[in-house]
């Protein structure tokens, strides 16, 4: 096989890409996710590198996003009658404006049109195709994935999804920590993704959110998330034991490296924490090792991101808005990066940000701000334009003043 592209075109507006095949849960621990074929039978090559990513550390949550992403390029070998080791170059480029022209399957009905700006956060909905984002994701997938089996001698001999070298040689190879990070390593396929920058919620709506919180629970929560600046997930994760009241510290396992950390909170958090603590005190275990947070209605359960997510998404019902629990993060890191006594390099290790540029964003003012700074200005040009010019110091020809300033002589 080699990595020509073919002439001949595919008729992709009448392509009809069933849902067939599904991405499971697996048996064991060593196998936590598998993508099964339309007849029920376990993807040996997607299992093959499923337990290569395990063997890298990868999360279990990390392993389900990427056995989706092959599950969608599947299913479209399926469609076109192509076995995964037979694609070319052209079942690749077919597959890349497939996947940017289709609509995304509908999990449930659409509260909003796709695609609306909400009036309160200025964010948009989900709009009904794939974003640029999730076809990048799906192209490095993709790549990474005929990678592993062209070396390991499983698959074709070139890969489908080639990769494009913008500089030559080695990747970052002489990168400045000190500066962005650039990816000079792209593959061919692979979208343009616009850049976005960190959206906090602005102080008055935060007090407007806080105010609808319905238990110590969510307040404590919320509480914890725009004081430490910690991952949803991460609060999520801790037990009894990783919270220290006397010192104000919670201990969290970050995401990616899985490293321990103590992360300091506000004191209003704990606050709110033993209030929690001492309505379900009763009724769930409080164990050093059992879970923090767990569900109100009985039986209770620990919380899931999932759960904690609804509730959420009950308070942007009632506001009108579409935050979500990661905009907090963003919100905590924004107004710790804006004090002028908080070094950036503290608010990169309160943050867990490998490179202090993925920090230097939350200096950029928000929208919010811009837009003030603007109508300020115009404030102050209308002003200055309605104030009459004081006259010049006695002593001054009003001819030549005219000359040098253009002032009508009077």
């Amino acid at each position: 096989m080699d990595g020509s592209i073919s002439l001949a075109s595919r008729d992709l507006a009448s392509l009809q890409v069933p849902q067939v095949g599904c991405v499971r849960p697996g048996s064991d621990e060593w196998e936590p996710w598998e993508l099964l074929d339309p007849a029920g039978v376990r993807v040996n090559a997607v299992a093959v590198y499923l337990r290569d990513l395990q063997a890298a550390g990868r999360s279990a949550a990390t392993l389900r996003g990427y056995a989706l992403d092959l599950l969608r390029w599947f299913r479209f070998l399926w469609a076109i009658d192509v076995a995964w080791d037979r694609a070319k170059r052209t079942e690749a480029r077919d597959f890349s404006c497939w996947l940017a022209s289709v609509d995304k399957p509908m999990r449930g009905p659409r509260h909003v049109a796709a695609g609306t700006v909400n009036a309160v956060t200025g964010r948009p909905s989900p709009g009904p195709t794939y974003a640029p984002a999730t076809r990048a994701r799906a192209e490095t997938v993709l790549r990474r994935f005929y990678d592993l089996h062209m070396e390991t001698r499983l698959g074709p001999d070139v890969n489908p999804f080639p990769q494009r070298r913008t500089s030559g040689g080695r990747a970052n190879a002489h990168g400045n920590p000190m500066r962005p990070f650039v990816q000079d390593r792209v593959g061919v396929y692979r979208p343009r993704v616009a850049e976005r920058l960190p959206r906090c919620i602005p102080d008055e709506w935060f007090n407007r959110l806080f105010a609808q919180l319905a238990s110590h629970r969510d307040r404590a929560l919320v509480a914890f998330w725009v004081s430490s600046g910690v991952r949803a997930a991460e609060l999520l994760g801790i037990r009894c034991a990783d919270v220290d009241p006397g010192q104000q510290l919670i201990t969290v396992v970050r995401k990616g490296t899985r490293a321990v950390q103590q992360v300091p909170a506000s004191p209003d958090a704990f606050v709110w924490l033993r209030l929690y603590q001492a309505e379900v005190r009763r009724g769930v275990p409080h164990g050093r090792g059992d879970p923090v947070w767990w569900t109100l209605r009985r039986p209770h359960r620990p919380l899931t991101y999932h759960a904690a997510f609804r509730m959420f998404e009950r308070v942007n019902g009632l506001l009108g808005s579409n935050w979500t629990p990661h905009d907090l993060r963003h919100t905590a890191a924004h107004r710790m990066a804006r004090d002028p006594q908080m070094p950036l390099v503290d608010v990169q290790w309160v943050l867990g940000h490998a490179r202090l540029s993925s920090t230097q964003r939350y200096l950029t003012p928000t929208c919010d701000e811009v837009i003030e700074s603007v109508r300020a200005h115009h404030a102050r040009l209308a002003s200055t334009a309605s104030t009459p010019a004081e006259p010049p110091a006695p002593g001054y020809r009003a001819e030549t003043l005219s000359v040098l300033f253009g002032w009508e002589p009077s």
